[in-house]
C-alpha cells in the first residue's frame, strides 16, 4: 500500500497510457495528447514548481522539431541519437534564454521571453535554407529502432509509434517526479513560494532558475522532436508564439505544480478541441471562455477540480458510518475548505 501511494501518480499515468488504445480511434490522436503532455510537463517545472510564467516553450519545441528533422533528412543519423541530439538542442536553447531572462522578475521576465520567441521566430522564418522557411522541412521519416539490420520497434503505423510514445513518455514522467520529490525540486517550490526568503537562506537562485529552464527545454525539446516525427513535418508554426501559448494554456487547465495534471490539461485541450472543431469552426472561442472559468473559480486546475470532488465524496463517505450528523457536519466543512 505504501508503495502504491509513494507511486500513485506514475501509475495513474501508466492506466491513462494503457486506457487510450482501447478508447480512441485516431493512434495520431493518442500520441499527440502524449506529445503535449510532455511539452506541458516541461512548462509546469516552470511555472508550477518555480513560479515562471514563460512564453518562450515554443522556441525550445521548435528546436526539438528542427533538430529532428535536419539530423533525420540532411545529415542521417540513428533515430535515438537525433532524438538526444534535439533534446540537447531544447536544452542548450533554453539555457541561453534562461540566462537573459533570468535577470528580470515579473512583467519583465515575461516580456523577456515572449521577445525571444518573437525573435527566434523570424530567425526561422528568414532562414529557409536551414529551416525551410515558411514552408518548414518536410518528408521527416519515421525510422524503425534496429540494430544491426534486425527491427526491435516497427513505427510504421500510428498505434506502433503510440506505442514508443507512450513509453518514452513514461520514462520522462518518471524522471522528472524524481526531479520534483528530490531537495532540488523541494527548492523549487521555496523559491516559487517566498523567494526573498529563499535568497536570504543562502540560495543561488539565477542558478536555480536556470537549471529549471535547462531541465524545462530538454522535455520541451524532446516533444518538439517526437511531434516532427509523428506529422513528418516540421512547421514553422512549431516555433511561432501560438504554440508557447498552447502549452502554456494546457498547463494551466490541467492544474500548476502536478505534473500528472500536465497530462490532464493536454487530454482537454486536444480532445475536447477535436470534438468541438466538428460542430463549430470557431471553437476557440468556447476554449476562451473555459479558460475565464479556469482563472476566475478553479486556479488548481481540472485537477484540483477532481482533488476537491474526491475529498468531498471520501469526508461524506467517512461521515455515513457511523458518527451520525456530527460527522456529516465535519465532512461538509471539510469538503468547502
Amino acid at each position: 500500500m505504501t508503495i502504491f501511494r509513494k507511486n500513485s501518480h506514475l501509475l495513474l499515468a501508466l492506466a491513462v497510457v494503457l486506457v487510450m488504445p482501447l478508447t480512441m480511434q485516431s493512434g495520431s490522436l493518442a500520441s499527440e495528447v502524449l506529445i503535449y503532455g510532455l511539452a506541458a510537463m516541461g512548462c509546469n517545472l516552470l511555472l508550477g514548481h518555480t513560479g515562471l510564467l514563460s512564453f518562450g516553450q515554443g522556441i525550445f519545441f521548435g528546436l526539438g522539431s528542427y533538430t529532428i528533422a535536419l539530423t533525420l533528412t540532411r545529415w542521417p543519423l540513428p533515430m535515438p541519437l537525433a532524438l538526444a541530439l534535439a533534446v540537447v538542442m531544447g536544452a542548450l536553447g533554453a539555457a541561453i534564454v534562461g540566462w537573459v531572462a533570468i535577470r528580470q522578475r515579473g512583467t519583465y521576465f515575461v516580456m523577456l521571453t515572449l521577445a525571444f520567441a518573437q525573435m527566434f521566430y523570424f530567425l526561422a522564418y528568414s532562414m529557409p535554407g536551414i529551416t525551410g522557411g515558411d514552408n518548414g522541412l518536410m518528408d521527416i521519416p519515421r525510422p524503425s529502432l534496429a540494430v544491426g539490420g534486425f527491427t526491435l520497434w516497427p513505427l510504421a503505423s500510428p498505434w506502433q509509434y503510440y506505442g514508443f510514445v507512450a513509453t518514452v513518455f513514461l520514462v520522462a514522467f518518471w524522471l522528472l517526479q524524481k526531479v520534483s520529490a528530490s531537495v532540488f525540486g523541494r527548492t523549487l517550490l521555496a523559491v516559487r513560494d517566498n523567494e526573498e526568503r529563499a535568497g536570504a537562506i543562502g540560495y543561488n537562485l539565477k542558478l536555480l532558475k536556470l537549471q529549471a529552464f535547462v531541465i524545462s527545454g530538454a522535455v520541451t525539446g524532446l516533444a518538439g522532436a517526437l511531434h516532427a516525427m509523428m506529422t513528418g513535418i516540421a512547421p514553422l508554426a512549431s516555433a511561432e508564439y501560438h504554440t508557447s501559448e498552447m502549452i502554456l494554456v494546457m498547463t494551466v487547465i490541467g492544474g500548476t505544480g502536478n505534473l500528472l495534471a500536465s497530462l490532464l490539461g493536454s487530454a482537454f485541450y486536444l480532445l475536447v478541441g477535436d470534438w468541438l472543431s466538428t460542430l463549430w469552426p470557431r471553437w476557440l472561442l468556447i476554449l476562451g471562455v473555459v479558460l475565464m472559468v479556469v482563472s476566475l473559480g478553479m486556479q488548481r486546475g481540472l485537477w484540483g477540480l477532481g482533488e476537491s470532488a474526491w475529498n468531498l465524496l471520501r469526508g461524506k463517505g467517512r461521515g455515513g458510518k457511523g458518527r451520525g450528523g456530527k460527522a456529516d457536519a465535519s465532512a461538509t466543512q471539510g469538503g468547502h475548505a
